[in-house]
């Protein structure tokens, strides 16, 4: 996989390592993910870090590239559930 990488928590404890795995399932770089849906790829890699929440439009559009669901990339769990 040309994606493939250590995946790891940066801390703040809301790094999508869903979304990251999801990618690297699909063998796609940030970048290649950044352009299918037409963001820059400091913007993706803003998203997968946790540093910035996509629009819902943006959360379908990269789930479609994807192929995942809303609930497979970006829904978290609430603690205790």
């Amino acid at each position: 996989m040309k994606a493939l990488m250590e995946v790891t928590d940066l801390g703040n404890g809301k790094q999508n390592r869903r979304l990251t795995m999801a990618r690297f399932e699909k063998d796609m770089t940030q970048k290649d993910l950044a352009e299918r849906v037409e963001i820059s790829r400091q913007t993706m890699n803003a998203i997968e870090r946790g540093e910035t929440n996509p629009s819902l439009k943006l959360c379908l559009e990269i789930c479609w590239a994807l192929g995942k669901s809303l609930d497979q990339l970006f829904w978290e769990e609430k603690p205790g559930e």
